[in-house]
């Protein structure tokens, strides 16, 4: 099997949530059992760290592992989507799994794989556990796909879970309320297994509390117990974050800085630390490992997509922010940001929030509608008519690169672009 012929089966052959939406979603753990089955259970053979929440938990997953690499370990990370190339989703210390382990891993489970007629990502997470095993790896960082309860990922019994926060994202499927959303997340919490929890949110944080309690597991809030001071707010959009980070009312990592450049980031590092912390009596982390870790994310892990800088004249800003709470903080920090005109590349997917996010964008802004090349993807048309009931201008395009094309050249050196609206979006533009 050639990389290509590997690349058509899990795309076109396996039904994709990022593409095709609900209908690809699996509501049971059935298929993921039976595939780590027939491996002879390949997750039992390395330690994890599980993470879930609404937003920041790709950082988070990236931060953690970042830390453990710094530490010594030989360290696993599964996240999801990529943006680029389908071998981000499985690294290894950082490194991309290689083309001819997942032609080989393919080619050799199809055949009894296709009689359990598994989704993509129940592909995805029995490949990486399997590739996991193959490289001897210490301790892996596992991100959940959607949810939690339900999710393939949730085969596991980690060291620690890890939920950043609730959210309404993918409300048809996982409920409509807060609290049944964060009930589904909550269901990675394992009996004994401690739970850090990324943010105090008042609806929810009882959801928590009841299934930690129902299972004997600690429940850790970040929110609640790390506090963040002296941030250095006067610095470039490009530079570094810095603040001291206090656990418990001790100043543990004063001036802790990190690459990962987004005001928004100040949470999720909480997080992380937070993890850290309740993870130090069981693994050997010191407090180098940390500010290594939490410095080079994005050269440790190749993580990227996140308030990530592309260009400086003119300042042009992508961020995958595709949700109303997430892309909150994203136009807060832009409304700091000195610039003479902003220019939007905007895209979206049919089933987000679509009023709930185009009602944060500023009407002074110049926009560039387009849709992102996936069948999920909102139509353009659609897109732009709704924007103009909110009185945000701007034309359309057949594609992300002509509009991305459009505002490069219509902007001046002294203007903002800012590409977002949807990881596929930010993932045709990288």
């Amino acid at each position: 099997m050639t990389w290509k012929q590997a690349l058509n089966y899990l795309y076109s052959q396996l039904p994709m949530y990022h593409r095709i939406g609900p209908a690809a979603y699996k509501n049971n753990l059935n298929n993921i059992r039976a595939m780590d089955k027939l491996l002879n259970h390949p997750h039992s053979n390395f330690q994890t760290i599980h993470i879930a929440g609404t937003n920041g938990k790709g950082s988070v997953s990236n931060m953690v592992a970042a830390i453990l690499q710094s530490a010594g370990y030989k360290t696993g990370l599964f996240t999801s989507p990529h943006l680029r190339d389908f071998r981000e989703r499985i690294r290894v210390d950082g490194k991309m799994i290689s083309r001819q382990y997942i032609n080989r891993f393919i080619e050799a489970n199809r055949p009894v794989f296709q009689k359990i007629n598994p989704s993509f990502f129940e592909w995805t997470t029995i490949l990486a556990f399997d590739y996991f095993r193959s490289k001897k790896v210490e301790i892996a960082v596992i991100e959940t796909g959607l949810g939690g309860r339900l999710d393939s990922t949730n085969l596991i019994t980690p060291l620690l879970s890890i939920i950043t926060n609730i959210g309404w994202d993918h409300a048809a499927l996982l409920g409509n309320s807060l609290k049944k959303i964060a009930s589904e997340k909550a269901g990675i919490i394992k009996p004994g297994v401690p739970v850090v929890i990324g943010e105090y949110q008042k609806e929810v944080y009882p959801v928590f509390k009841a299934k930690a309690g129902s299972v004997s597991s600690t429940v850790f809030c970040a929110s609640k117990q790390i506090s963040i001071q002296k941030i250095n707010s006067d610095r470039k959009p490009w530079g570094a974050i810095c603040a001291d980070f206090s656990y418990k009312g001790e100043t543990l990592y004063p001036g802790l800085c990190s690459d990962l450049a987004g005001n928004y980031q100040l949470k999720n590092i909480a997080t992380t630390v937070a993890g850290i912390e309740v993870l130090r009596p069981i693994l050997r982390i010191n407090r180098r490992a940390v500010y290594a870790g939490i410095r080079n994310v994005h050269q440790i892990t190749g993580f990227t997509g996140r308030w990530s800088i592309l260009q400086k004249r003119p300042l042009v800003i992508a961020d995958t922010a595709h949700n109303p709470e997430g892309l909150r903080l994203v136009i807060n920090q832009i409304k700091s940001i000195r610039y003479r005109r902003l220019h939007v590349v905007l895209g979206m997917v049919e089933d987000k929030d679509r009023s709930g996010m185009l009602k944060l964008f500023p009407e002074h802004a110049i926009y560039y509608f387009c849709k992102p090349a996936i069948p999920r993807g909102l139509n353009v048309n659609q897109l732009q008519l709704s924007a103009l009931k909110l009185n945000l201008k701007g034309q359309t395009y057949s594609s992300v690169k002509l509009a991305y094309s459009a505002a490069l050249n219509a902007a001046s050196k002294k203007d903002l672009i800012y590409i977002g609206g949807s990881t596929f979006v930010i993932a045709e533009v990288i």
